[in-house]
Formats: C-alpha cells, structure tokens, sequence
C-alpha cells in the first residue's frame, strides 16, 4: 500500500511538473521566429489570408510569422510538412479546404487529418459565385438550372481540376438538381476562368475576389454567390439562398492549426492573439477589401469545421464518382 501511495504521489508530481512547465512555456512563448506554412503558391487567396492575418500576428507577438510557401498535390505537401514539424508553437499552419479534402483525393498520405494537427482558429471564408459566359442565355440561377434540365449534357461547366472545391460545388448542384452537365478540368481555377471568357466553357464557380474586374468590366455574368448572405463587393447579385436553393452553398475556408502535440497552453495563446487581431477596424476593412470574410472560431470551432466538412465533402466525392489519385 505504501508503495502504491508513493507511485501515485510521483504520478501527481510529475503532472504538475509538467503543467508548471507548459505555463512556463507559454509564458515566454513566442521567444524566435514561428514559421508559417502556406500550402499553396504565393498569390492565391490561402497566402493572401496567411500574409494578412501573419503580418498582425507578428506586430502583435514581437516575433516574426515567416511565410513559408510549400505548394504540391493539392495543400497535402505543405500539410504533410507541418504535421512533422515538432510541436512546439513554432509551426503553424495556414489551411483550406485541403485538410479535409485530401484524405478523400489522395492515397498514401503522410498525415492523418484528424490525428496529426491541433486546431489553433477559425479564420476567413472567401465566397464563391457562379458565373456563366455572355452567350449563355440566362440572367438568373433558376433560369441556368431550367437550360441545363431542358438540354442534358449540352452545358459544360470548367473547374481547376478533380475535387477542387469549384468541381465540388457544380457536382452538388448536378446532384441537387438532378442535372447532367459536362465537367472540363483544367489546372486551376485561374486557368478555367480563362476559359469561360474564351468561350471553352458555358460556366465556372470561384471565389468573389479573383473574378470581380472581370464582372466589373461585363467580361462574365454573375449568376449568384453560393452563400447565406450577400457579398459587400456585389451587392446586386444574390444569393444561392435568395434563388430558391438554399442547400447549394459551397465557401473556401481558411483556419489555423499547429502538430499534434502542440501544449495547450501554446494554442491558446494563439488563439488569443488572433482574436485580438480581428477586433482591429483597420484589419478587418483590408480583409473585406480583399473579398476575406472573418470568421473567427475557436479551436474547438476550427475542429468540428473540418469533420463536418470532410462528411459533407466525402458525400458529393461519391456521388460525383471522383476517384482516388485522379488529380
């Protein structure tokens, strides 16, 4: 019995030895440069959020958030990247929808999505909105659904390739709406806008703030934004929801995670820090500018984000027939 005591005592020593440590840890936490790993290229909205929201992070903490662009196989590079580094708050990582799309796209990965990282923050949303080419013959979404149920298989529609959220979004109107329309992948979404104004295809769905020149200038035709509100930036098109569809929503989200591993109290620091970005005026005007929407959550937030998504992604994957490994 005296044994036993003295085990359990060591145990509870050892606990609070290392909760003292983890406070103290947090305390001094950040004391060097904490690296920032963009899964994509620099210039596409996941590094415009990661710059925006890193460059305040580093006002803030007194420390330097260095991007560190690692693009490749769909954000699962840069994922795989982070979820090796040690977990010490000095890897964090800047993700999209990749997180929870790469386990159902690709074979072999090197990381577990749900197992390998630590949620940190909610962060932004970026919306999307459908846009038709002028030829098209329709001025509304309800109009656009009614030509392509008239005319199965006549309508094409452009993505920036297998699984991308752009693919996703037009296979969840197909099997809303029971439609039949034919897919062109291309590599990106940049490269399928291109393709809509050179009349390759009838239809493409991206994000807000990559096409608004091209809707300013009449070179596309916005149909409606696939969200529950209006956007700011084009207040005159209307919402899926406002159309009659309220279940054809499809946003680009962006949040923060660190390794597994990463303390606790590390995390929340984090998170603190970024919550005190967000009540900035000035940070949040140059997101909106930027066609960001802030969407602060917590890392309990962050983390039902990503399951729920990765079920609601996992769905329209089977539905369209998207196979692994074919990107």
């Amino acid at each position: 019995m005296h044994s036993r005591m003295k085990l359990v005592a060591a145990a509870a020593a050892f606990a609070l030895a290392a909760i003292a440590s983890g406070v103290a840890a947090a305390q001094q936490y950040p004391s060097k440069t904490i690296r920032l790993v963009l899964p994509f290229p620099p210039g596409a909205p996941s590094d415009l959020v990661g710059r925006t929201i890193g460059q305040k992070l580093s006002e803030q903490m007194g420390q330097n958030l260095v991007p560190d662009n690692r693009a490749g196989a769909g954000g699962s590079l840069g994922l795989s990247i982070a979820a090796k580094a040690p977990p010490d708050g000095y890897t964090v990582l800047l993700t999209s929808p990749a997180i929870a799309l790469t386990p159902l796209l690709y074979s072999n990965l090197a990381y577990d999505s749900l197992k390998d990282f630590t949620p940190v923050a909610r962060l932004a949303s970026i919306e999307n909105v459908m846009l038709v080419h002028p030829s098209v013959p329709v001025k509304s979404l309800k109009e656009f659904i009614a030509l392509a149920r008239s005319s199965p298989g006549k309508l094409n529609y452009g993505s920036g390739g297998p699984g991308t959220t752009n693919h996703l979004a037009n296979e969840l109107l197909k099997s809303l709406e029971k439609l039949d329309m034919v897919h062109v992948p291309y590599k990106g979404a940049t490269v399928a806008t291109t393709a809509l104004m050179g009349g390759e295809v009838d239809e493409v769905i991206v994000s807000v703030a990559s096409v608004l020149p091209l809707i300013r200038a009449g070179r596309v035709r916005p149909l409606a934004v696939l969200s529950e509100k209006r956007v700011p930036t084009l207040p005159n098109v209307p919402t899926s929801k406002e159309a009659g569809y309220p279940n054809f929503r499809m946003s680009i989200w962006y949040g923060m995670v660190a390794p597994a591993g990463t303390p606790r109290e590390i995390v929340n620091r984090l998170y603190q820090e970024i919550a005190k970005a967000f009540a900035d005026p000035v940070l949040r005007k140059h997101m909106a500018s930027a066609g960001m929407e802030p969407w602060l959550g917590t890392p309990e937030d962050m983390g039902n984000l990503i399951r729920s998504e990765m079920g609601r992604y996992a769905k329209i994957i089977e539905s369209a027939g998207i196979k692994k490994d074919a990107r």
